[in-house]
Parts: structure tokens; C-alpha cells; sequence
């Protein structure tokens, strides 16, 4: 791949959310055009950098609490290269987790990466992504003639990363020209632009996570406002991407009927008419384990997120660990008013699941 093909973050804005305090590198990722780019860019905009060893091993980070180096930890950006390219499985998404960036800039209250990634809540972005697609590549070829989906916001909102690496964009255009190979990845993030001209063929679909007003402006600081997704959503259904939905959390709280017929009323409203064929949903309720519900609580310490142990029920995972969940009757509420909704004004799209 050329130069000329990896997108230069100097050359559009990077959203007010994220541009990190601080940055590492790597001293291999300067041997790489989007690793040049990104120091290029990182100068250009005054941000102190340092080198570092490992992405891995980020020490020191300054703060003299844990919560003081947690929100200073997430608006540090760590650039490296991604060495271990055996990919993660990534059920019931898709068949692989396609491994771009780790880490995430939002604050979302209730996230798993809370606890998944541990002590280390940094984000790390690679710029390695020819060796990332030709693992890819091996991939798809090893399942010849299935289908292989990879999934590229497992660990990561890649959106909010776009217009610092382009890698997005490289991803879509190499599936494109895998007729085995698919692309899937969601965002909070309404940065879509760069991705709209991009030669996708139909095989990547692009997912927002949506929820109602109440939730986004509560539980989900740093990330896209609710209009603004969904403005995003309409022009990648524009773009004639595949187009899908995940309503997550579903959270239980007072008036949470009207903000969900909301939220289905307006994105009916944008979308355009022929997009329901196409389209999916799937809906996510709010969920927790003891341990992240410590992390949560130590970390967003005056959270208004219910997590009463006591209102829950207890669900049991497929490897023997736990979360707790809403009883039948609540859930079932939920699903059945959500889906109403959703059948009232996409009635040609599918819900893949609810849990």
C-alpha cells in the first residue's frame, strides 16, 4: 500500500473529544508512513510525546490517585505495532476480532472495558495494518467458500480513532476486494466522512450504538450526542453501506418508554425509506459483575447507574462466571416495547438478538 493511500491526520480535524494530552511511540512504528503521519501530526499540534518500549508496558502515567491516572490514561494515545496476529474469536458477531486499535477515549459508565482492560485503559492504535490485513487475508482463505465477518470495535471504538489513523478506511477498502471476507465494526462516534467515498462493495457493515437521550447524556460523557449519530447513521445509509443498530445498554429508569419511542421516531424520521430491508438491531440490556460494578463505582464514583444487587438476576455465563441481569419480567418488557417499535417503523428489518 503507498503512502499516498494512508490517511494523514493533519488533513482533517480530530474531534474536541479526543485530542490526547499525551502521547507514545514506539521507535518502530516511525518506520511505517501512518506511524510518520502521526508524529507529524502529534508535532504539528504541540503535544508532548515520549518513546516508549512496549505499547504494552506505559508506566508513570502522571495523577495522584487512581481516578486522576484513569481519566489521564484515556486521553493518552500509545502508537505501536500490533505483533501477535492471531486473531481473537469474536462470537456471535462475527468469526474474528480484527485487532486495529485497543482502548477507548469515551467515558462510558457501564463499558466492560472497564474491567477487560484492566490497568491498562490507554489507547493504543498500530500501524502495521498491511501485516493485519495479510493475517486477515489468511484468514478468509483458510474458510474458503464461507463467509469470514471480522469484527473491528471489540476492544476499541475505531471511529473515534479514524481521523488520526485511516485505518478504517484501509480496512474497508481491502474487504472490499475479499469475496470471502467481510467487515463489521459500531460506534458512539459520528465521524464518518473519510468513510463515505470509500470503495466498500457492499461488504462492510457499520453498526451505531444508539440509546435514548437520558442514558447518552447520564452514562455516556466524551462520546457523540444523540442527534449527531444519528445524522451519522443517515449518511453511511446514504453511502449504501450495510447499516445496523445496537440498542445497548437498554437501561431501566423512569420515563424510559418515551425516551425509547423517541429514539425510534427519530431515527425513522432520518433514515432513508428504502434502508429497512437491509437493516439490523441488536438489543443489549443493561448488565454487570460484582467485579466491574467495584471498578465502576471507584471510578465514577457519583454515577447514577443502578446497580442494586438486590433488583437483578442472576445469569450465568457459557464459562461459568456470572452477570447480573434485569428479572424476566422487567427484560421481557423491554424487549417486547423495543421491538414493537422497531417493527412500527423498519418493518422489513431484522433483530438479531436480544439479551
Amino acid at each position: 500500500m503507498s503512502t499516498s493511500q494512508i490517511a494523514s491526520p493533519g488533513s482533517r480535524k480530530v474531534h474536541d473529544s479526543f485530542v490526547p494530552e499525551l502521547v507514545y511511540f514506539e521507535p518502530a512504528a516511525l518506520d511505517y508512513p501512518k506511524g510518520q503521519h502521526i508524529m507529524e501530526w502529534v508535532k504539528d499540534k504541540g503535544i508532548p510525546y515520549r518513546m516508549t518500549s512496549s505499547h504494552n508496558r506505559i508506566t508513570n502515567l502522571p495523577g495522584d490517585t487512581e481516578q486522576q491516572k484513569y481519566k489521564i490514561a484515556k486521553r493518552t494515545l500509545v502508537v505501536g505495532l500490533r505483533k501477535t496476529l492471531k486473531f481473537d474469536t469474536s462470537k456471535p458477531s462475527a468469526e474474528y476480532a480484527i485487532p486495529i486499535a485497543t482502548g477507548c477515549m469515551g467515558h462510558c459508565h457501564y463499558c466492560y472495558l472497564q474491567t477487560t482492560l484492566g490497568s491498562k485503559p490507554y489507547i493504543r492504535v498500530y500501524v502495521n495494518t498491511d501485516d493485519i490485513m495479510n493475517a486477515a487475508k489468511a484468514y478468509i482463505d483458510e474458510r474458503v467458500p464461507e463467509i469470514t465477518r471480522f469484527e473491528a470495535a471489540c476492544t476499541s471504538d475505531p471511529v473515534g480513532l479514524e481521523p488520526i489513523t485511516g485505518s478504517l478506511r484501509e480496512l474497508i477498502e481491502f474487504m472490499a476486494e475479499q469475496e470471502y471476507g467481510r467487515l463489521r465494526f459500531v460506534t458512539k462516534f459520528h465521524y464518518v466522512d473519510s468513510l463515505l467515498d470509500a470503495h466498500h462493495n457492499g461488504h462492510t457493515r457499520i453498526r451505531f450504538s444508539l440509546n435514548n437521550k437520558y442514558v447518552i447524556q447520564q452514562f455516556e460523557p466524551a462520546t457523540s450526542r444523540f442527534e449527531q449519530r444519528i445524522e451519522a447513521a443517515a449518511k453511511v445509509a446514504r453511502a449504501g453501506y450495510p447499516l445496523g443498530f445496537i440498542i445497548a445498554p437498554i437501561i431501566w429508569h423512569e420515563g424510559w418508554e418515551d425516551g425509547y419511542a423517541e429514539l425510534f421516531e427519530a431515527l425513522h424520521q432520518a433514515l432513508p425509506r428504502d434502508v429497512s430491508s437491509g437493516l439490523t438491531f441488536e438489543l443489549i440490556q443493561h448488565r454487570f459483575t460484582k467485579t466491574a460494578k467495584g471498578v465502576i463505582e471507584k471510578r465514577y464514583p457519583r454515577t447514577k447507574l443502578e446497580m442494586d444487587i438486590e433488583k437483578r438476576k442472576y445469569k450465568w455465563g457459557r464459562w461459568g462466571q456470572g452477570k447480573y441481569v434485569y428479572p424476566s419480567e422487567q427484560a421481557e418488557a423491554l424487549r417486547m416495547f423495543i421491538s414493537e417499535r422497531i417493527f412500527d417503523h423498519f418493518p422489513d428489518s431484522t433483530i438479531d438478538y436480544f439479551t
